[in-house]
């Protein structure tokens, strides 16, 4: 069972997010950052390579694409803000990104 985050488990696992270039929006209890790529192509490749893994991990982001921009969004629904999914989810997003 997933359970939200905890004050310290917040900052040992979504701190070092924001120092690579996500956001805390801490009313909706979510964390956001916008990729930018190349061309709409390489925009696309990474948002399908990222999908398979949110699948996988049964975690799907919120997000848009706009030519070569990618935002995300992520939160847990099922327990109402952030869990240690988010931060899987969005590690292995600049994984892929920086591959």
């Amino acid at each position: 069972m997933t359970e939200k985050l905890s004050d310290t488990a917040r900052k040992s696992l979504i701190d070092p997010l924001v120092a690579n270039g996500w956001t805390v929006d801490a009313e909706a209890d979510r964390i956001a950052k916008t990729y930018e790529f190349a061309d709409f192509t390489e925009a696309f490749a990474f948002m399908t390579r990222a999908a398979l893994w949110a699948e996988k991990w049964n975690h799907h982001p919120d997000w848009s694409n706009s030519y070569n921009r990618v935002t995300i969004s992520l939160t847990t629904h099922d327990v109402g803000g952030l869990s240690s999914l988010d931060a899987k989810l969005a590690r292995k997003m600049d994984q892929i990104r920086e591959d």
